[in-house]
């Protein structure tokens, strides 16, 4: 399938879930990600779930990272210039939606990212070699060709991999891992 057709049937997939059944996968998502050899790392980049689009509820994820005294980093989206700044989640850190519903830091401390070592990347389909849809918009990708080389990427799925996308551009980053609540999958 392509991307489009694939952004489709996800959206609709995702839609269909009860409340119940998102927190249920995503605390199983949470308990896969601790079999994964990144936990000895210092910087770890977590996106806040748009609910309404029903993604993957990764405040368990941050309770892990807390209670592993991790830092954790959250991001801003510039529509305009189609990027993102990193900010450093603290106590002082306040959170607002955005015009598009995006729980987003309102400011703080801005983490470089060349210190980003994980990066907990949202999607609404993957297939068996690392690729990943999105929304289209191309902030992750972007995002994700400026980390370090060696910056982890680990997709957080609802659903099972497709066996192939097609329509994958050459500038897609491709994902090291990706957590369903039932598998974890290595690329």
């Amino acid at each position: 399938m392509t991307k489009k057709e694939l952004r489709l049937k996800y959206k609709d997939l995702r839609q269909a879930l009860q409340q119940e059944e998102i927190e249920t996968c995503s605390i199983a998502i949470a308990n896969q990600l601790l079999k994964l050899p990144i936990w000895e790392k210092t910087y770890y980049h977590v996106f806040l779930p748009i609910e309404e689009l029903k993604e993957v509820n990764t405040e368990f994820i941050l309770h892990i990272l807390s209670g592993k005294d991790r830092e954790i980093v959250l991001s801003k989206s510039d529509f305009e210039a189609r990027t993102m700044k990193h900010f450093l989640l603290t106590d002082n850190t306040k959170i607002a939606k955005n015009e598009y519903n995006i729980p987003e830091p309102i400011d703080g401390l801005e983490v470089p990212v060349a210190k980003i070592e994980v990066v907990f990347v949202p999607l609404l389909a993957f297939d068996e070699l690392g690729n990943r849809v999105g929304y289209g918009k191309g902030f992750y990708d972007k995002f994700l060709s400026e980390c370090n080389k060696k910056a982890i990427k680990i997709g957080l799925s609802f659903f099972a991999a497709e066996t192939e996308i097609e329509s994958v551009y050459t500038n897609d980053v491709k994902l090291d891992y990706c957590i369903t609540p039932n598998k974890v999958y290595i690329f």
